[in-house]
């Protein structure tokens, strides 16, 4: 019925899914009989679902995840020797937190395959509940939850893992540059850098409470593009303390922020994928990769001091 629905007539749901079309019609007679009910509306070539056949195309997504996930943990019973982790991520946690994550996977389970895709919440939230994904790592700035109103958590895991600050993000020759802390009122006249949609939103509600609405001359979700634009003194920008390190350049001097604002990074799941061992084993790699960057920025900390 999903197949039928995204297809739009019995051929090309036969050719998607493996199928003859005369089995599709089939297999459409026979639940059409056990339901009792039409399922399917022929008009022409093509066809349409009922509103009973897309209550059961809805409920194919958590049938086929269940299924997904019976196989995940069958696979799983001789002690990780096969598995497979579908997991999305920000890109910032990307290029820090995820690849030492997935080495600690690779070395410790061989036979466990993460298939990773990039994915800024709430898009990574929204595919988690379609079972598009079994991990997301998400963020949330202080205040807000993961979901930030655009999803609703109820029913997932949500479990913290590192607290992340946010910076100020100047050009090496700009006149706040060689201060220890910068004040968010001290940028009201500057122009401004946004990142994703929801990190230009905290942008705009940090603005709104020092009592200004920010000049935002420029807008990418790719932090090389943003340092780039600031050390060419084309605006101002936050950054979160985490795309530091990986990413910096020459021209750009980051500072602490006054006041202080961070976000919190965060894996999700449900509680049932939770108890798929290849599932868990990644949660505990991304849990101690996010150790390892909070003692690492630790230090980071006494050397400059």
């Amino acid at each position: 019925m999903r197949a039928i629905a995204s297809e739009g007539s019995f051929t090309a749901a036969a050719r998607s899914l493996g199928y003859t079309q005369p089995a599709v019609s089939q297999m459409v007679r026979r639940l059409e009989q056990r339901t009792g009910t039409v399922l399917v509306e022929r008009t022409g070539r093509s066809v349409r679902l009922t509103e009973a056949g897309e209550v059961l195309a809805r409920h194919a997504v958590s049938v086929l995840a269940a299924l997904d996930n019976a196989e995940a943990e069958v696979a799983a019973i001789a002690g990780l020797e096969s598995g497979r982790v579908r997991l999305m991520a920000f890109p910032s946690s990307s290029a820090t937190l995820v690849p030492r994550a997935l080495a600690t996977v690779k070395a410790a389970h061989p036979g466990v395959t993460v298939n990773f895709s990039e994915a800024e919440p709430p898009e990574s939230l929204a595919a988690l509940r379609g079972g598009l994904c079994d991990l997301a790592v998400a963020f949330t700035y202080d205040g807000t939850d993961a979901g930030r109103g655009e999803d609703d958590l109820e029913g997932l895991e949500v479990i913290d893992i590192l607290t992340d600050p946010v910076t100020v993000a100047l050009p090496t020759d700009h006149a706040l540059a060689d201060q220890e802390v910068v004040s968010l009122t001290d940028l009201r006249d500057e122009p401004w850098i946004a990142g994703c949609p929801r990190c230009r939103g905290h942008l705009l509600e940090l603005c709104d409470q020092a009592g200004f609405h920010p000049d935002v001359s420029f807008e990418t979700e790719d932090y090389v593009a943003v340092l780039g634009l600031v050390a060419a003194g084309l605006g101002v920008a936050l950054v979160p303390r985490l795309i530091l390190e990986s990413v910096s350049h020459p021209g750009v001097r980051t500072l602490p922020l006054e006041p202080r604002s961070i976000r919190t990074v965060q894996v999700v799941t449900t509680p049932d994928l939770r108890r798929v061992p290849a599932v868990e084993a990644t949660v505990k790699a991304l849990c101690a990769s996010a150790r390892e960057l909070t003692l690492s920025e630790s230090s980071d900390e006494l050397v400059r001091s």
